[in-house]
């Protein structure tokens, strides 16, 4: 790779031969001066110069990961050429080894040599690979991605390649399963703490709709195929639903039925020769539906209520199947979709579990779902006091940064223990997901959980408008320095509500509690 001097890039000092100099590494923006958002003045300022400051001072550092490469020229350095750059070891692996930016708070303790009873040399390398992915593959593309509405093929093909969709799933059979696991380890030793570090890291990109586009759809379709599915539709669905090439939805909510599962419409009838069932309703908000190959369908096979209800796999090529893009307040390249079942010839063998038994199946996932939501938010809720912290040590006002101001720093204070508090207890009730029998799960955990689902979104929503405070108008433009907390503050409703919103979650929670508490002899 080409090395120049500091004096060689000062001779290309003109609009017409613009090199700067950003990190150590040598840029040609010649060609791009033109397209600037700020306009080409402001580069040939800084031509033939380190204009490092001044590219921190307005923009972050998803920018020059995602355009950096086109632009790249080399490093500063001797002038001699240099053999090509290895890609550098992956950090963080030893004990004791402190991981990512350093920033107080900016990441869960154990990240800074803090001791933890859950987590150790295998998660240190999970974290590292997810890491190194993240960086790379998502964070720079997000902004673009939730323009667009979309997110291209080629991400699922290579979070597939770099094993993170299994990931999200649950316990999967390794006959499905094609590529090892992220840091290779073993599927048996794979767990809930493994699980966690990987969605935690995912989130570090700061969107909701990345997120929900890459593994929202398949961490709450597909669970209910692999747990409950005959061998039939895992080989049908699994294999490829965890390669990347194709996807799948989970498809509950409807127009009139929202957290009310036990009350949905849509209805699937049997035919007079009972091989197939006749599908008929909508749905309304389903995550990666307008994308998906695949759709774990709720529906009503019998009577009123929980006992009549049954989940189909619906399968996109059928006839009758119609989809269209809902747009929303956020999470826009997670392909939020209405769906309409018009007379769906569904053959009976598609059936996931047993007729009439399917709200055990959904109501199996919620806790896993739920979790998944508390993750995110809890990581996003970081994302935003990282950006602010980061951004107080930049930013003048008064002749000081904002870092220096009390207000400022009592913003983040709040913003941090509330962050703690909420990891805390994920770390604890995924302990004891981890120790607690399957069949105590539902009824111990299903509170706690509900109860944390609250309090991680409500943490998501204070971290997001505190960041925004701090921002200032930086927060309230689409793209540049508040990129990610604009976007984050238009997604905590996508959030609060989905997977059971703030106030049925704390009912169920108490509900819970006291129900759990008699049983087991509670003096009340």
């Amino acid at each position: 790779m080409p090395s120049f001097t500091a004096e060689q890039v000062s001779q290309h000092n003109s609009a017409t031969d613009l090199w700067v100099i950003v990190h150590g590494k040598v840029y040609d923006l010649t060609a791009f001066a033109n397209e600037h958002p700020g306009g080409k003045k402001v580069l040939v300022k800084v031509a033939g110069k380190d204009a490092s400051k001044q590219f921190d001072q307005f923009h972050n550092a998803a920018i020059l990961a995602k355009y950096g490469p086109a632009l790249y020229k080399g490093d500063v350095g001797s002038g001699e050429s240099k053999q090509e750059v290895v890609e550098e070891p992956l950090e963080g692996l030893e004990e004791g080894d402190a991981f990512g930016d350093g920033i107080p708070f900016g990441d869960p303790y154990w990240y800074s040599d803090w001791h933890s009873p859950y987590y150790d040399e295998s998660h240190r390398k999970v974290r590292a690979v997810i890491r190194r992915f993240v960086d790379k593959e998502m964070t720079p593309f997000c902004h673009e991605w939730d323009e667009a509405k979309e997110m291209p093929r080629s991400i699922f093909e290579k979070a597939a390649k770099a094993g993170i969709l299994q990931c999200i799933v649950g316990h999967v059979d390794p006959k499905y399963i094609e590529v090892p696991y992220p840091g290779n380890i073993e599927a048996s030793k794979f767990t809930a703490f493994h699980e966690f570090v990987v969605c935690d890291e995912l989130s570090r990109c700061g969107s909701g709709g990345a997120m929900w586009g890459l593994v929202g759809g398949l961490g709450i379709g597909l669970p209910p195929v692999i747990q409950f599915g005959s061998d039939y539709l895992k080989d049908k669905v699994v294999k490829d639903c965890l390669a990347g090439r194709k996807n799948i939805c989970l498809a509950i909510t409807e127009p009139s039925a929202g957290s009310d599962v036990a009350n949905l419409k849509t209805e699937a009838k049997k035919t007079p020769c009972g091989k197939f069932y006749i599908l008929n309703g909508e749905k309304k908000w389903i995550t990666n539906g307008i994308f998906s190959d695949y759709f774990t369908v709720a529906c009503r096979t019998g009577g009123p209520g929980m006992s009549g209800v049954s989940l189909l796999l619906v399968e996109k090529t059928m006839p009758g199947v119609k989809t269209r893009h809902m747009p929303c307040s956020g999470v826009w390249a997670s392909g939020t979709t209405y769906i309409t079942f018009e007379d769906v010839k569904v053959p009976v063998e598609n059936i996931i579990g047993q007729e009439n038994k399917g709200f055990k199946c959904i109501m199996y996932n919620f806790n896993h779902e739920r979790m998944g939501i508390c993750i995110q938010a809890t990581r996003f809720a970081r994302v935003c006091y990282e950006d602010s912290m980061k951004y107080a040590h930049k930013r003048e006002t008064f002749g000081k940064k904002l870092i220096e101001h009390p207000v400022i720093r009592n913003k983040l204070a709040h913003m941090a223990r509330k962050i703690e508090a909420t990891h805390a207890w994920m770390e604890a009730l995924i302990f004891q997901s981890i120790q607690m029998p399957k069949e105590q799960q539902m009824l111990k955990l299903g509170g706690p959980i509900a109860l944390l689902k609250a309090q991680s979104t409500q943490t998501m929503e204070f971290c997001c408008r505190e960041a925004a405070q701090i921002f200032g108008g930086l927060s309230y433009s689409r793209g540049g320095q508040g990129e990610r907390v604009e976007r984050l503050y238009r997604e905590v409703r996508a959030y609060a509500i989905p997977g059971g919103s703030e106030e049925i979650m704390l009912d169920l929670g108490i509900r819970q509690a006291v129900k759990v508490a008699q049983f087991m002899g509670a003096k009340l």
